[in-house]
């Protein structure tokens, strides 16, 4: 069983699945076994697993370790806030009008 301070990804235990996924891609098949150990032996939790299982299979079936794992940058998680106010500016603003009047829609000027 592997030591947590001995595993190929030093945050592993706070990477969220969208980066794990993304990370995975620049690890040997050692260290996917490695990983695949801890996380058996420790949260198991089936979504990672499932990541890591893939992955080795992959590598077993003839991919190859991808750059770009452990320096680049990770996926979001949520997408990023929205960047805040109006692309509205007092030339593009529409003309004011003025406010409708009370009353029955078929009968301008009348109150009920």
């Amino acid at each position: 069983m592997s030591a947590h301070d001995e595993l190929p990804l030093a945050d592993y235990d706070h990477l969220p699945l969208s980066s794990l996924q993304h990370r995975v891609r620049a690890l040997t098949e050692e260290q996917l076994r490695q990983l695949l150990e801890y996380e058996r032996s420790h949260a198991d939790r089936l979504p990672v697993v499932e990541v890591l299982m893939a992955r080795l299979c992959g590598l077993e079936g003839g991919a190859t370790p991808s750059p770009g794992g452990a320096g680049a940058e990770p996926l979001p998680e949520r997408p990023a806030p929205p960047r805040g106010g109006s692309p509205v500016t007092p030339e593009t603003a529409a003309e004011p009008s003025p406010p409708p009047r009370h009353g029955h829609p078929d009968h301008p000027g009348q109150s009920q």
